[in-house]
Formats: structure tokens, sequence, C-alpha cells
């Protein structure tokens, strides 16, 4: 059965007055040391606290073990302390930033006189192995006052800023938190502060318990993001709770630069993002488009199967359309700037649900229509900051394939299971069949989100009970709610191991009355539907580019740009291969010949690079026999197979969407 799986899942320890987390640990017998190692505890508020940690009261705490997400962000935020004391132990002249975790890994910010060179980072690493088995530790101590911050922190002045705008930074920066000003001093095995931090922390009880990191990289960065801001220097690292995983990590990373769709995208040219059109704007080439010709062609069939209408929308629209849906001002900073035109500011869209509103509103409604799905591709543009931007999985614009179905209340569980049963269908055509279900709620405590205690609560237990159901395992995501209502997305793992969301359904309880759609009911009432956001794809570029690096761009047959290629073993084989490939065209199969001047064997590597799915081969004794020889993509080979049933092989193969080698031939 599905498991609603919470951060907190150890058992819960008490703390006694006057004691610290670390005596309640150590009575328990829970681990010290190791890849399983206690390091911090939860309190009853959620906050995370260091070991050293001693309560005025007895207080309920919740162990806490580095191979944990929270346990993996205090090791690598610990490492990036031990990263900048190294950095200022080397050079003594540089300025800190900030260092927070960020996923698999670190980064710290420095203000130093020249860029760190790759010799430099070795240097780095060596003084912080150096550190590392020295044992230090790390001891909390807070500011009596702005001024008594000010005074120690006044040769740092990036620093001096955190101080300034105490309670209003970054929650990745962890420097700083409200209603207090804290620091980290790192102290030695003689009881001497050798170096020290402005952070809000926790950290680790000891730097020894930080067994395996490596350096990555450097990189240009603007101090908070801002280019209006320093240029900073940013490290790059990672850190692990054993060598073992970190090797792992290492592999997995070399794994997917070999996959990477950037890369990939230009070696099997399917797509390109001209420096003349702008950052994150994407063409798509010949063989890419064939691609998503055909997740189009896939998808829009399916929508029609499932009983959605296509519809279309246009680009842009007036400013006041995305202040009745609320999406001005919650996602103003990522549209585009707007257009004046005729008196009016004119905004390239973001979203299409308020154009999907529109037609509904567009003429009176019945509970008969109900439900009423809408779908459509549409390109939509968000101004997302060129720091993010990466290839076709973080792109400014992108197509949807976008759908609303307006239902009653009561319907509203059952169209979800339909558009989940939707979901997960489609994904295990495309071949991402191992994932589950996460479910994004609100913060209470955020005027981020809009409606009543009562509408969320009654949307997010829809979704809850209805994922439930599915028997996947369904993980919580406190605060990640879209600002009109919870959502479900689908967390798919790809081929490495890697997760991506991929498809959300979202439970919209507010657009429906800010536009005032209503139907007419049975008892000839006038009601107000559910309206339920649901999209597939997510994105077509976005899923593009997951499907390229998921099969390392040898894709299925069936989404082949080009599925069967003809080699003559000389050139007077050539007419012969072309009636084949004729053959197949007439069954739909992307098929061609190369005519190209190169022997056969770099004609076979060229097919192989391009991964293409099948080599047809053809000889005298082929020509004279009906017959070609198969080499697959694996390298596995079939010789002699006749035309009629060599045609049939390859359109089964497509057909089916299945994938080519051994079991296939």
């Amino acid at each position: 059965m599905s498991a609603l799986r919470n951060p907190a899942v150890a058992d819960p320890l008490v703390v006694p007055a006057g004691t610290t987390a670390a005596d309640a640990v150590a009575a328990a017998g829970l681990p010290a040391h190791g890849p399983k190692a206690i390091v911090v505890v939860r309190d009853a508020d959620g906050r995370l606290r260091d070991l050293n940690w001693a309560p005025a009261a007895d207080a309920e705490v919740v162990p806490v073990a580095i191979d944990e997400p929270d346990g993996l962000d205090v090791l690598r935020h610990s490492a990036a302390h031990v990263l900048a004391q190294a950095v200022q132990d080397v050079f003594p002249d540089a300025k800190l930033g900030i260092g927070p975790p960020i996923r698999d890994g670190f980064y710290y910010d420095f203000d130093v006189e020249k860029p760190f060179q790759p010799d430099d980072l070795g240097k780095l690493e060596k003084r912080m192995q150096e550190i590392v088995k020295a044992g230090q530790t790390f001891r909390r101590r807070e500011y009596a006052s702005l001024d008594e911050a000010k005074a120690e922190l006044a040769n740092e002045p990036f620093k001096l800023e955190l101080v300034d705008i105490k309670g209003d930074v970054d929650e990745e920066a962890k420097a700083v938190g409200a209603g207090e000003l804290t620091h980290y001093d790192n102290i030695n095995s003689d009881g001497e502060r050798v170096w020290g931090d402005l952070c809000r922390g926790p950290h680790l009880p000891s730097t020894r318990l930080i067994p395996a990191f490596k350096l990555m990289r450097s990189a240009a960065a603007y101090w908070r993001g801002s280019e209006k801001n320093p240029q900073l220097q940013r490290i790059y690292g990672t850190a692990w709770p054993s060598r073992d995983e970190l090797k792992a990590y290492l592999n997995r990373l070399a794994e997917a630069e070999r996959r990477d769709h950037r890369k990939l995208g230009t070696e099997l040219d399917l797509f390109s993002f001209p420096d003349e059109i702008g950052s994150g704007l994407v063409v798509f080439h010949p063989k890419g488009g064939v691609i998503k010709r055909e997740m189009e062609d896939y998808v829009r069939a399916r929508h029609i199967e499932e009983g959605f209408q296509y519809v279309g929308t246009p680009h842009i629209s007036k400013e006041g359309l995305f202040h009745t849906s609320g999406h001005l001002p919650y996602y103003a900073d990522t549209m585009f700037p707007p257009s004046e035109l005729e008196g009016a500011k004119y905004y390239l869209k973001a979203m299409n649900c308020p154009m999907h509103n529109l037609i509904f509103r567009s003429r009176g409604r019945s509970y008969r229509e109900l439900p009423l799905r809408l779908f459509e591709f549409g390109s939509v543009y968000r101004y997302e900051k060129s720091g993010v931007v990466h290839g076709l999985t973080r792109v400014r614009g992108l197509t949807q394939d976008d759908s609303h179905s307006y239902v009653t209340a009561e319907q509203a569980p059952g169209e979800i299971k339909h558009l989940l049963a939707f979901v997960r269908s489609l994904l295990d055509d495309f071949g991402l069949d191992d994932y589950y279900l996460e479910l994004s709620t609100r913060d209470p405590k955020s005027d981020k989100f809009i409606g009543s205690d009562e509408q969320w609560e009654k949307a997010t237990s829809v979704l809850e009970d209805v994922a439930k159901e599915t028997g996947l395992d369904l993980v919580l995501d406190p605060g990640g709610a879209a600002f009109y209502g919870p959502k479900i997305s689908v967390q798919a793992k790809d081929a490495i191991g890697r997760t991506w969301q991929m498809s959300t359904i979202q439970y919209d309880f507010n657009q429906p009355a800010r536009f005032g759609l209503e139907f007419q009911a049975a008892d000839g009432t006038r009601q107000e539907p559910v309206m339920i956001h649901s999209a597939k794809f997510g994105s077509i570029e976005r899923f593009f580019g997951v499907l390229v690096e998921h099969y390392a761009g040898a894709f299925p047959a069936w989404l082949a740009p080009v599925q069967v290629v003809g080699i003559p073993i000389r050139d007077d084989h050539a007419d012969y291969l072309a009636e084949f490939v004729a053959k197949l065209r007439k069954e739909g199969i992307r098929a061609e010949v190369d005519y190209s001047t190169d022997r056969m064997q770099k004609k076979i590597r060229t097919a192989q690079q391009q991964k293409i799915p099948f080599m047809a081969i053809a000889g005298d004794d082929d020509v004279s026999g009906g017959t070609v020889s198969f080499r697959y993509r694996d390298g596995s080979q079939r010789n002699g197979v006749s035309i009629d049933e060599a045609v049939a092989h390859v359109a089964e193969v497509v057909r089916s969407r299945t994938n080519v080698g051994p079991s296939a031939a």
C-alpha cells in the first residue's frame, strides 16, 4: 500500500533539562559515527538543533541521521564552512559571502583578487582534509547585539550586509534568522577558536564527521544573485556520509555527462539555442522535430480519447486578465515585462488557465456538460533568471500540453483518479515507469496562498485520498502548492536513478470564483465548478530533454528520427535497398539509404553514432536471395531476413513502442 512519508521518521527521544541532545542520543545507544551517525535533532517546533543544544526544560526531539535529507544538508553546510576556513587559510585576504547546502553538494562565495584556478582547488582540498582530520568542533554562540556582531565582522563587508538585513535573507543562505543573530566558531583540540562564520546553523558536532568530500569547480557568481551587485568567485563541492557514496555519486556524474541532453542535442542534430534568438529559447531541427511531432501526435490523440476537447488561445493578453486570475502579482517576477499597445499593457502569457476560463465563461453551461475538459498545446513564456536557464529542462519559452477539467465538487475525486491513470499510462508508454507521487500543500504561515482553511483542507484531502488509492508512495512537499490550490506531481526516475518532476495535477477552488464561472445544476440553481489543472508532459521541451537523457539519445524505435538506414556493401547494392526502404515508407516507417561514398564500416559507425535502431545491410547474397541482414543498435545481428518479413518485423517493433535488440531480433 502507499505510504505518506513525513520528514520525521525516527522514534522521538526526551532531552532532560540541563543535559544535551548528544547525551540523549548516547543514552539511546544511537550511532555517533559512521554513515548512519546521528548529527542533529529536530525539536517539537520542527527546528533542527545541534547535538550540544541543552534545553531549559525537558524537550522531546527526533534524532536525524547524516544520511537523511536534513542530515545531508547539515553535512554539506558544515563542509562549506570547512571550505571557507581553508580558503581564508590559503588566501588570507579572501572575504566571505554565503555557503549553503544545495542538491548533492554545497557552494561558498568569496571575494578574492583573482579567480580561482584548477590548481587552487587541489590546494584547498588538501587544507580541508587537514581541518577534517583535526576534528575541530562547531560551537554556536548568539550575539548580544547588532553592534557586537558588526564589531566582530568589521573586516567582512558581505557579512555586515547580512547583519543589516537580518531576518530578510534568502532561506538558502542559512546565514541569519529572524529574532536572533548567531555565529559558529571552529574550536581545535586545545579548546582554541581557530575560525568562525556568521551562521544560523545547525552544524555537525565535529569536522571528523565529514568523511568524503570533493571540490568540483569554480565559477563567477553575483552577490545575492543580482547582476547589480559585485561579482564573486563561487566554489562548488560535494560531500557524502561515506567514500563509497562519494564514488557512486562521481560515477553518476560521469554517466550524466555522457547523457547530457545539451551535448547529445548537438551530436544528434536535434535542437539548438541560437544567440540571435535569445537565452532559453529553443529551435528544433528536422530530426528533433520528428520526435516533437511524435510526442504531440501521441498526446493529442490520447487527450481526445480521454474526453478532452482541443482549443487554442493567443500568446499575449491584456494585463487585467492576469489580475483577475490572481497570477499578478504572485508571478510578476517570472513574467516578461509588458508592452504598451493602444493604451493598454499586454503580457506574454506565462500560463494558459485564465484563457481557458474565458472559454468556459463564453456561454451558459449545464451540469450535463460536466466534466468539461479543455486541452491545448499552449506556448507560454517565463522570465527565468539567466543563472537557472539550463538546456531544455529550464527554458524561457515552452509549450505545455495544458488541460483543465471543470467539474462539480462531487466529480472532483473521480476526475483526479481519471487524470492520474492517464498520466501513468503516458509515462509507461514513454518508458518512464519508475515513479512516485508528491503532494504539495500550502504553508499556513505564508501570505502567498489564497482561500480559506476549509477550502484548502478539502482540496488537499481529495488529492491525498486519490493518490493513496494508486498504491504508489506519496511524499509530502509542505509549502510547495500553487497559490490557488494544492497539487500532485509525479516524480519519475530515469535510467540512472535521477528523479525528475514530470506531470502535475492541481485542484483549483480559487479561479472559478475569481472569473465568476458557474453552471446550472440539476435543481435549477447556479453553482460554481471546481477547476482541475493537469499537464501530462508538463512541458514538451522539458519532457524531451528528460527523454534524451533517459535513453542517452538511443530512443525507442517509434520515437527515433530515423528508424531504419539501408547500408549497401557496395554502391551497386544501393538501388536494391532503395526498394526495401520504399516498402518501409509505405508502412509509415522513417527509413533512408546511406548513399555516401564512405566505406561500409564507416557507414555502420555513423549509424551507431546517430543511434539508429535498425541498420539493414545488403550484399550480393541478399540481392540474389531477396533478403536483408539486420544489425541492431546494441551490436547484435540477424542475417538473411526476407524482405516481407523484414518489413513486418520493423513495423511490429515500431508500433509496439518497444526498443530493439536481441529480444526484438
